[in-house]
């Protein structure tokens, strides 16, 4: 076996749920040997397939597994705009409605049923399908941040290089955020989520410094609008609670939302992000870290999401980092220092933590949402990126490299223990 390989399986499998995503883990070597490299490229999928395993072994109580393997709330259906008589016709049947939620900032309503006692999700998904075959029912699925936070630790530097752009009004669904870290100085940070109960997580506090902060701590304004979807719970991160996240920053019109996680296609999620970009709000997304053959991730899969991936100090493609259609641009995701819990800072690396570093740079483009603004702000970007790779888009790095700088402002910190 390849020295190396036992590093990247902790790397791959690091992000598992909300409670882990503070856990350290080591770093994977910027240049990999061949045969880790190849081995990488021909097994991103079997990976992704055991991550989703391990979740599943350790959280077998409340998650149980779709088709293709990914995780969702056990026992739980999510109704998309079900009429009365649908809704009537599953309780007659034995299901039970649990929740609903009207999300009036995108004329959506969902309703979330739990399946009749020892009925799987699948076979529930099937006899809802007879019952009302033209309504649309679907999984509650997981979904996780995607990048990793390493063990080491330093403080806070002083004045010094600071982030080449303001970040405005910015929107971020992810974990919880340490509102008071120096880094996210002068930010006015306003958080949604957990019933007021939710806590500073490490996922949500770094990409919210990369997202909305200053590396040297200088206060410069901007607002942070942070939905906590994970809550420190085993069913965190479900598409039912990231589409009531996304009518929140509707509400607020909050014009670019940062989106550092990934998981499956799901229905209610494309209607969301369909929904969203109707009412002119741009999302940005990390494309995710399943390695290069893995099948696409969403939302950054998603038509008009701005899907980032991630490169190392070399420009080049991070190892673990998807390819395919889904990436949009790439940036610095390696080798970076961001916001922990604390007041302290984190080594990070992934495309969770390249996307909040373009989704900055998207919100100088635009200060509210406006009809079209996705492509609009595409082409901006697109006009400012560095060309790497082929000639054109491509796979690998998309339109090019944004945020190259960003290497030199999120530097390593003072005092690293």
């Amino acid at each position: 076996m390849p020295r190396y390989l036992p590093l990247l399986l902790v790397l791959l499998l690091s992000p598992l749920k909300s409670a882990a995503l503070a856990l350290p883990v080591p770093q994977l070597p910027a240049t990999l040997p061949g045969p880790v490299q190849q081995t990488l490229e021909q097994t991103g999928r079997e990976v992704r397939r055991l991550r989703e395993r391990t979740l599943l072994r350790e959280h077998r109580r409340w998650l149980e597994a779709d088709p293709r393997g990914a995780p969702v709330v056990r026992s739980e259906v999510v109704a998309i705009a079900p009429d009365a008589d649908a809704l009537a016709r599953a309780q007659a049947a034995g299901f039970e409605q649990i929740r609903e939620s009207t999300l009036a900032p995108l004329d959506l309503r969902i309703v979330v049923l739990r399946a009749p006692d020892g009925m799987r999700v699948r076979r529930a998904l099937r006899r809802l399908a007879r019952i009302d075959p033209d309504g649309h029912y679907e999984y509650n699925h997981i979904y996780l941040g995607s990048g990793s936070l390493g063990g080491s630790r330093g403080t806070v530097p002083p004045a010094g290089p600071r982030p080449p752009t303001a970040a405005g009004r910015v929107g971020l669904v992810d974990g919880g955020v340490d509102a008071s870290h120096p880094l996210l100085a002068g930010v006015a940070v306003e958080q949604w989520g957990c019933q007021g109960r939710g806590q500073a997580e490490a996922h949500g506090t770094a990409v919210a410094s990369l997202l909305a902060g200053d590396a040297a701590g200088q206060a410069r304004g901007g607002q942070l609008f942070a939905a906590d979807i994970y809550c420190g719970e085993p069913t965190g991160g479900s598409v039912t609670s990231l589409a009531e996240a996304l009518a929140w920053l509707a509400g607020e019109r909050v014009a670019v939302i940062n989106l550092s996680l990934v998981g499956p296609p799901n229905q209610l999620l494309e209607s969301l992000v369909r929904s969203m970009q109707q009412r002119g709000h741009v999302l940005v997304a990390a494309v995710g870290n399943d390695g290069p053959a893995a099948r696409p991730l969403y939302p950054a899969a998603y038509p008009g999401v701005i899907g980032v991936t991630a490169v190392d100090a070399r420009d080049r493609p991070l190892p673990e980092a998807l390819r395919g259609d889904a990436v949009d641009f790439a940036a610095p995701g390696s080798e970076l220092w961001a916001a922990a819990p604390g007041g302290s800072r984190s080594r990070v690396r992934g495309t969770s933590f390249a996307a909040p570093l373009v989704a900055r740079l998207a919100a100088v483009e635009i200060d509210s949402p406006e009809p079209g603004a996705s492509g609009r702000v595409m082409q901006r970007l697109a006009s400012r990126a560095r060309d790497l790779g082929s000639r054109g888009p491509d796979p690998r790095f998309g339109h090019g490299l944004l945020s190259a700088e960003a290497r030199a402002v999120w530097a390593a910190p003072v005092n690293e223990d």
